[in-house]
């Protein structure tokens, strides 16, 4: 994985060069052991702890005291948060957030495309005592969530497979399980103009997303309406799609 220029610098640091590429990882993938940046890189498992425990050190990575695998730490979260901070959606959209969010009384989140994956960069939560949390900064994967689908809806497969070069990982058991059965569900969204998230990040917990586009077309953003299951049934879908299309509409008209 490269970024910038296709040659590698003269002096390059190994490194330095090797915990970039681990960072990178965290586009495409929610957490990592040991032994799969050991895979990855080729290296031995003493080698990928030492690796990991440094970024550990430096708030780049954190440990799950149960599983043990490492995700996305606080300063990088925050970093990604630092770069986007005056990116025009995330202003304007803001008010349409809490808008959505009084009128259907859920959470409602704003993503964007960040690698493969859909990344969290403003949400207002509701304010029910059983209620969606708001997931500012976190990065799950494109395919697993309903924003994320209609983020990547207007891809074609070839694209999709250089997006997913290694086939995709189930964040649950509901997941998407392979490219071709999303892009069958991504042909849905595109017919339909939303997309749903059923117990596929998280069991309990439904999502209806609509795409943001910009005065051109091209799908700038994502706004998701997210809920316990209970609250978000095959009969509340028309109703929160009607509200999201309405509010992306007009995020794409303050754009301009």
């Amino acid at each position: 994985m490269q970024n910038g220029s296709e040659e590698p610098p003269r002096y390059l640091i190994e490194s330095v060069d090797q915990a970039m590429r681990l960072l990178l990882l965290f586009q495409t993938e929610r957490s990592l052991r040991v032994t799969d940046v050991a895979r990855e890189f080729e290296i031995a498992r003493s080698s990928a702890h030492r690796l990991l425990a440094t970024l550990a050190w430096r708030g780049f990575v954190s440990q799950d005291r149960v599983t043990k695998s490492y995700r996305a730490g606080r300063i990088l979260v925050q970093i990604g948060l630092d770069s986007i901070r005056d990116l025009d959606v995330r202003r304007k959209a803001h008010r349409h957030l809490e808008e959505v969010a009084t009128s259907t009384q859920e959470t409602v989140n704003l993503l964007v495309l960040e690698g493969g994956g859909s990344r969290f960069i403003d949400g207002v939560e509701s304010d029910r005592p059983l209620r969606v949390g708001v997931r500012t900064g976190v990065l799950l994967p494109a395919y697993a969530t309903a924003g994320g689908k209609t983020l990547i809806a207007d891809l074609s497969a070839e694209e999709l497979s250089t997006m997913y070069p290694r086939g995709l990982r189930p964040v649950t058991k509901m997941t998407v399980q392979n490219l071709t059965a999303l892009a069958e569900q991504l042909a849905v969204v595109r017919e339909q103009g939303y997309a749903l998230n059923v117990d596929e990040t998280e069991v309990g917990l439904r999502a209806v997303a609509v795409a943001i586009r910009d005065h051109v077309g091209r799908v700038v953003a994502s706004l998701a309406v997210s809920a316990p299951a209970n609250r978000m049934t095959a009969r509340d879908i028309p109703r929160v799609v009607s509200i999201l299309s309405e509010a992306s509409a007009q995020i794409g008209a303050d754009l301009l």
